[in-house]
């Protein structure tokens, strides 16, 4: 840890990666957790490993800190082999949702431990302490022993104890899974913060696509101990790789629905059953894609965001793209407003302008924006 701890430059990228997982297996007996893993980030990333409870992150996470034994594969940190190496040789710092406090020693001493193991000074063990309580803004607190804490300041304390030792990589397990929603939303900024300003290569663990989304430069969406994507947050939201990627990363979910889907001149026609004997919707895609021009006409699936469904007023639409549609369920969320309309035998979420003054079983016009449409294989769920 350098002494301008808060004033630290980023660094240029290396050339070679701070961390690279390439082909990591892990099984218990003939359970597979994770199945050939391969991935690699750069120094100063924000990696975060998103999934749904059980598809295998926290897993890999624990064999890239050498707390589970990996079955196959190679683990490299900043050029160093330490597939099998202990998790004390490993330049790393670990943040756990259950914080792993001392409950008998002060912050301080908390935030100072591994130093102390380490055989730093005193002084210099002081020091360091010091910088880091300025950095987390925690400086009254070193006194105080951990049940005297709230639980966002105990997670500082727990962030605390590892960036006092300044390592290679850190670790971070779910750590605001035990905060309320406000105390979480305040601890995400905290820790963007912070990665801002000391450039920290980091891996994060969540089940919350929204912490991922936010925090991360970096994105890999895991389904049964298998990587579905990886790619920026944007990536990740405007080109999802498969269907399952596209429902779990976004609140609320894309819109998946299934379509007629034929070549018109230069223009994709989209024809979307509607129910009641009404008249299908007939969308027009001005830019398909080779993909999608070069293939023969039939039903797809189409992914669309909430937001490519709203009303005339509330964004930049065309306004040539719209229809009357009879708004099922009506959700007011303060700037938006959500509507659920059931199109193509499916329901389907239009985000609205939060002044709308619609409500459940109105016929409004809905405009649609097709310009970030996703086309997906309707057998393997693939984008196209």
């Amino acid at each position: 840890m350098t002494n301008n701890l808060q004033k630290k430059e980023r660094t240029a990228v290396s050339s070679n990666p701070i961390l690279a997982v390439e082909n990591l297996s892990k099984s218990y007996g003939d359970l597979r957790i994770l199945k050939d893993v391969s991935v690699a980030i750069e120094a100063g990333d924000f990696l975060v490993l998103v999934g749904p409870s059980g598809c295998g992150k926290s897993t890999l996470l624990g064999c890239i800190g050498g707390l589970t034994e990996v079955t196959s594969g190679n683990i490299q940190i900043d050029g160093q082999d330490v597939t099998h190496t202990d998790p004390a040789k490993r330049d790393i710092a670990m943040v756990f949702q259950s914080y792993a406090l001392f409950p008998n020693m002060s912050v301080g001493d908390n935030i100072g431990f591994g130093l102390e193991v380490r055989k730093v000074p005193k002084a210099e063990r002081d020091k360091k302490i010091s910088q880091v309580a300025e950095l987390l803004k925690i400086e009254p607190l070193l006194d105080r022993a951990p049940a005297q804490l709230s639980g966002g300041q105990r997670q500082r304390v727990a962030m605390g104890r590892a960036l006092v030792r300044d390592p290679k990589l850190f670790l971070f397990d779910e750590p605001l899974s035990n905060l309320d929603a406000k105390l979480r939303v305040t601890m995400r900024t905290e820790i963007k913060r912070l990665h801002q300003r000391l450039n920290a290569s980091i891996i994060y663990v969540t089940h919350d696509q929204i912490e991922a989304m936010t925090l991360a430069t970096k994105i890999v969406v895991m389904k049964d101990g298998v990587i579905q994507q990886v790619g920026t947050p944007r990536e990740i939201y405007d080109t999802p790789a498969n269907i399952f990627v596209a429902d779990f990363m976004g609140s609320p979910a894309m819109n998946i629905l299934v379509a007629d889907v034929t070549m018109d001149g230069l223009m994709a026609r989209i024809e979307i059953a509607r129910e009641d004997g009404q008249e299908p919707l007939i969308l027009y895609d001005p830019n398909p894609g080779e993909g999608i021009a070069s293939r023969p006409a039939g039903a797809l699936k189409i992914g669309l965001r909430p937001e490519a469904l709203t009303d005339l007023g509330s964004r930049s639409v065309n306004a040539e793209q719209q229809f009357d549609c009879l708004l099922d369920v009506v959700e007011p969320a303060g700037s938006d407003t959500f509507a659920v309309i059931r199109l193509g035998g499916t329901e389907v979420t239009a985000r609205m302008h939060g002044d709308v003054d619609v409500n459940s079983g109105d016929t409004v016009p809905i405009c649609f924006d097709l310009s970030k449409i996703s086309y997906f294989d309707p057998k393997s769920g693939e984008r196209l």
